[in-house]
């Protein structure tokens, strides 16, 4: 046996094998030593002392719980199973692998997230092989085992990171040689694989053979050099998946490439400012965009629903017949309700095929595809009235399968079992010998009386009695006060007190049957099962194109439901890169916080009121809520949703960047500003004219100085290279004059009332330049203590009276004997001070349109020394 074990294990290396020991599995040496840490298992050993061989195991029953918990630990375990009957086998029981479990590869109901995609995807980077030069360029291939999904890009390297966190795969792997940082996450398993599982002609005739084609253009693949990365990274995914699950794969039939520029690109950084589809602190699906839209009723449209939010369109026709379908389900309050409630009774048909593919599924599984089944034809009906083009596509899409939808009902009873090994789920009345079988079962007792009624007449005892003992089976038992009237062909069998007891060919071949009806009731409820798995998997092409449409006619459902309920508006969407918004709400904050509190704000962006808008005030004002709202209802215009606003025109975007909050990442040995910086960097360098950037506080992780002058610059660069739409939160009021020099950059500032010492946030953006902060003020609020609250107000007076004296008067003299520390310190309250200032018409002397705030800067620091 422990041959056995290490036969398998030498095949799995790097998962924990679960060897099956009768009615446990069970793990042996080092394996063992984890999954005690683990699982909370029991450590023991079958020799005590240092030879003694360290064992854990577990019920089999419980697999499914205790191969989660792996998974959700980060490890893989490998399923080593008993593959003949102990009873039956001759000597040492036949072991074998029969599937490889890791965190990309899931397929069972229990470890999923019904709500969920789960991805196992593959970057193909430096690829050795028949094709070498792949350029700058990386293959990238995502797959759901439990769904047959499969997509193939390629991609610039620079973008690898932001298609995976589009992506979210919970497994990936690569290649030794990939010539990129892979990201790091705490939430995706890394799985390295050798070069050749990576090679062009390995993994063009691996998709062939998957595929059965001899071509892959009919998918979309045109055998361009481009493209050479993309099939390279499917290749290898399907190697990965052939190496690992010991059973079909034939769910997975199709690939669909990924074209990037189709999709509105949404960087990582971006992704998490933003909280899209996980919140910030906690990482939660609670709490995010997608979480607030999320009002499907089937985990098929909640799935398809983080797809579309995770992947917005950028092609306006697409969008916008997916709002003409929302709109009309928006307008037919009635109708939503009556989908909702039927949408309830289907369960998730794309799951349930494939694990009907692959063998694994339940006579209650089938009950299920039988009842969505039955549903479909109130679907069609519904949809026929309906005009817009989304709407009457997926009601041709709609096939309810009416052979096989009555077969099922017919074979299934109400209420099926989870085993298909023990019988009891076969309708009564849907196969005669089943019927005949159970009747005997069931009939035993008639028959029994017939036979005793029988054999009384024929030999005259009227006290003979017909029984059953488990010892003996079925029996007739006569007193001995009638010995001398048994027949002939009675077979005595046992001596009881007062009588004798007797058997007959005919009450043993009677007896044979009965007890063996049960089991062969069951094996044929096994073969019945096979045959109806068999008729459902002839429909999968129909089933499976059923299930997408339901998955959407979920998704369109819900957003009408949320946009009536919460008197969204849709969107006009343009060409132009335009962002004109009227009584806008943040979509989360709207819903979370009490009804009627949120404060709506107009946003208008266009080339007559400006691209980018400055915004300034005090912390907890509401800045950052305002920039993330417009990129949000941004987000959700270009799914196809309505959004929380009176009314809005919004221009398509082809990238969102959103630069909020400040982090760092240690482990790459990365600042909380360097971070800053490179995301920045990355804004800048991608940013198109149809982009949409938000930036809050840039720049505040370094000197005063430094700070204002990068935040200058790049507000200048903006404007003048890209000139895309940008809303920019600044506590640098400085920068507040800028709008004076550029036509298409507008200030905005949080509106406060003052009531004596105290302030109220009014939480709307107004037009204009805030005058002041109210930093202090928010210290207070957030319980700092009162010595420092009043300290700093104490400081503060100081410096502005410092301030006021400074430009007031001329500068000092180069004699002064302040060191020159403490009079360039003072001058950053204000980079230009009052218009009859020496060092102001000094400055006006130079072409001011030169300058950068640094420069202007340093003229003002070489120019003090010179007054006299």
């Amino acid at each position: 046996m422990m041959k056995q074990y290490f036969e398998a294990k030498r095949a799995c290396p790097e998962a924990l094998l679960l060897f099956r020991m009768g009615d446990f599995y069970e793990l042996f040496l080092d394996d063992a030593k984890t999954a005690a840490q683990v699982l909370g298992l029991a450590l023991t050993s079958r020799e005590k002392g240092a030879d003694g061989m360290p064992m854990a195991g577990f019920p089999h029953h419980q697999l499914d719980s205790y191969i989660a918990k792996l998974i959700a630990a980060g490890y893989r375990a490998a399923v080593c199973e008993q593959m003949e009957d102990p009873k039956k086998a001759k000597g040492i029981v036949k072991r074998a692998i029969t599937r490889i479990v890791s965190a990309g590869t899931v397929t069972d109901e229990a470890l999923l997230d019904p709500k969920l995609s789960n991805y196992l995807a593959a970057v193909a980077g430096s690829i050795s092989g028949a094709f070498e030069k792949l350029g700058e360029k990386i293959g990238l291939a995502w797959v759901e085992l439990s769904t047959g999904k499969f997509y193939a890009a390629t991609v610039n390297p620079n973008h690898v990171a932001e298609q995976l966190a589009r992506i979210a795969p919970s497994e990936l792997i690569f290649n030794e040689r990939t010539p990129f940082e892979l990201p790091l996450t705490t939430k995706t398993l890394f799985t390295k694989r050798p070069d050749w599982n990576f090679g062009y002609r390995t993994a063009y005739d691996t998709l062939l053979k998957q595929l059965g084609t001899t071509t892959l253009e009919g998918f979309g693949f045109t055998n361009t050099e481009n493209e050479v990365p993309a099939i390279c990274a499917a290749g290898a995914v399907l190697e990965y998946l052939n190496e690992t699950q010991k059973q079909s794969l034939a769910h997975i039939d199709s690939i669909t490439p990924y074209r990037p520029g189709c999709q509105l690109e949404i960087d990582e950084a971006s992704r998490r400012s933003l909280e899209i589809t996980r919140t910030i602190r906690e990482g939660r699906r609670e709490g995010s965009l997608l979480a607030v839209l999320d009002r499907c009723v089937t985990p098929m449209g909640s799935r398809l629903l983080g797809e579309w939010v995770a992947s917005p369109l950028t092609d306006i026709v697409e969008i916008n017949h997916r709002l003409d379908a929302v709109e009309e389900f928006f307008r037919n309050d009635a109708v939503v309700r009556d989908l909702r409630e039927n949408l309830r009774r289907v369960y998730d048909l794309q799951r349930l095929l494939i694990r009907i593919l692959q063998g694994r599924a339940t006579p209650r599984d089938l009950a299920h595809v039988a009842r969505t089944l039955q549903t479909l034809p109130l679907f069609r009906e519904t949809l026929e009235p309906f005009s817009s083009v989304f709407l009457q596509t997926l009601g041709k899409h709609i096939d309810p399968c009416e052979e096989l939808a009555a077969t099922l009902a017919a074979a299934l009873i109400d209420e099926c079992p989870l085993s298909n090994r023990e019988g009891g789920f076969i309708r009564s009345g849907f196969n005669a010998e089943l019927d005949a079988l159970r009747n005997m079962q069931s009939g035993g007792k008639e028959w029994i009386a017939r036979y005793q009624a029988h054999e009384t007449r024929r030999t005259g005892i009227p006290t003979l009695k017909v029984a059953y003992n488990r010892v003996f089976g079925y029996f007739i038992e006569i007193t001995n006060v009638h010995r001398e009237k048994i027949p002939s062909d009675y077979i005595r069998k046992q001596t009881v007190k007062n009588a004798e007891r007797y058997i007959t060919p005919e009450l043993k071949e009677y007896e044979e049957k009965v007890l063996t009806a049960d089991e062969r009731a069951c094996a044929l409820e096994y073969e019945l099962f096979e045959q109806l798995r068999e008729q459902t998997c002839e429909a999968r092409v129909a089933m499976q194109q059923t299930a997408v449409a339901l998955a959407h006619l979920d998704v369109l459902v819900s957003l009408a439901s949320l946009a009536r309920d919460r008197g969204y508006c849709r969107p006009v969407l343009v060409e132009e890169p335009v962002l004109n918004i009227v009584d806008g709400k943040h979509p989360v904050l709207d819903i979370v916080e009490p009804e009627g509190t949120f404060v709506p704000n107009d946003t208008a962006m266009d080339e007559e009121r400006g691209m980018i808008q400055l915004i300034t005030g005090p912390n907890m004002a509401g800045k950052s809520t305002y920039i993330r709202q417009t990129a949000l209802l941004g987000i959700m215009s270009q799914i196809g949703s309505f959004i929380p606003a009176r009314e809005a025109t919004i221009g398509i975007c082809d990238r969102i960047f959103a630069r909020v909050g400040a982090s760092d990442e240690l482990s790459r040995g990365q600042s909380t500003f360097m971070v800053e910086m490179t995301e920045t960097a990355r804004i800048l360098n991608q940013a198109t004219k149809r982009s949409l950037v938000i930036l809050d506080e840039i720049g505040r992780g370094t000197s005063t100085y430094d700070g204002i002058s990068l935040a200058w610059a790049i507000v200048e660069y903006l404007h003048d290279r890209t000139g895309c739409r940008t809303l920019f939160a600044t506590h640098y009021h400085e920068l507040t004059d800028l709008a004076d020099t550029f036509e298409r950059i507008n200030n905005l500032n949080v509106a406060v009332r003052e009531q004596r010492d105290d302030i109220a946030f009014l939480h709307k953006i107004v037009p204009g330049a805030a005058d002041k902060s109210y930093g202090i003020h928010v210290a207070r609020l957030a319980g700092v203590p009162r010595a420092v609250i009043d300290r700093a107000g104490e400081i503060l007076k100081e410096l502005e009276q410092t301030h006021v004296e400074a430009t007031a008067h001329s500068v000092e003299l180069t004699h002064s004997p302040e060191p020159k520390r403490k009079i360039v310190g003072r001058m950053q309250f204000s980079l230009f001070g009052p218009d009859d200032h020496p060092l102001v018409e000094k400055l006006r002397q130079l072409n001011i349109d030169d300058l950068t705030p640094l420069d202007a800067l340093k003229h003002v620091a070489e120019w003090k020394a010179s007054f006299k």
